[in-house]
């Protein structure tokens, strides 16, 4: 039988969502606390894979195990969080149906990107601390997001020596807005290039002060080089917020 784990962590501590040979990640924590509980080595696929440093608010993940019952009882949730750091916590665990898949059957993923607009000692793991003098202009910023929802090729902000079978991602909303001095950026795509989301708000914050036009900002995309995006924006701002499945993929 086929469940769905729901999963929130801290990113700070982790180098990435997917294993590693060398570095602790997300996954390989959770497997070790699910293979130890249920006494059977168990492997997880995630919904996508974040970077080290990156949250997640909300993360999916598969796998197969035969006794329902079990992973069904609110004392097993109980022990798993129990068994896992602080910094990782899972919300919930349900069955799926058999076709599901926590990455392929997924329609988008939303994020969220945030910047402190000055010194933020709460933040400071959570945020990019703006502490430079030059002004963020906020209608400029959204003026660079609805660019973003033009194009589809995605080349010129994807980490370089990464080759993938298409560079399309099809972005279905980009929005920036202020709230408490914290500058959010909020993008829904049905996929990301590794590395995209980070150099899109790099380059759109050079596009608020100045440093570069929307003249600029476009021949980005048309040039296919990621040489003249910007620089990639702290990992630590970056927050995966939510996973959009179709409807009716449980299995009750």
């Amino acid at each position: 039988m086929k469940f769905f784990l729901e999963i929130t962590y801290h990113g700070a501590s982790f180098y990435g969502w997917q294993i590693q040979k060398k570095n602790i990640s997300v996954q390989e924590t959770i497997e070790n606390c699910l293979s130890f509980l249920l006494k059977k080595s168990i492997k997880i696929i995630g919904a996508g894979r974040t970077d080290t440093g990156v949250h997640a608010i909300q993360m999916f993940a598969h796998f197969s195990f035969s006794e329902k019952e079990i992973l069904l009882s609110r004392n097993f949730l109980f022990k798993l969080n129990s068994f896992l750091p602080l910094n990782i916590k899972i919300l919930n665990i349900f069955p799926v149906k058999k076709t599901i898949h926590a990455r392929f059957t997924a329609i988008s993923r939303v994020y969220v990107y945030r910047i402190s607009l000055g010194k933020n000692t709460f933040y400071l793991d959570r945020s990019w601390q703006w502490l430079s003098k030059n002004k963020i202009k906020l209608n400029t910023l959204n003026q660079g997001a609805k660019i973003l929802k033009i194009y589809k090729n995605y080349i010129s902000f994807c980490k370089k020596n990464f080759n993938y079978k298409t560079y399309i991602c099809n972005i279905y909303n980009a929005k920036w807005y202020i709230k408490k001095n914290i500058l959010s950026f909020n993008i829904e795509a049905n996929r990301y290039l590794r590395n995209m989301i980070r150099s899109i708000v790099g380059t759109i914050i050079e596009l608020g002060v100045g440093k570069i036009t929307i003249k600029d900002f476009i021949n980005i995309f048309y040039a296919k080089d990621r040489n003249l995006a910007g620089i990639s924006a702290p990992a630590k701002g970056l927050f995966l917020t939510k996973i959009n499945y179709p409807l009716n993929i449980n299995l009750f």
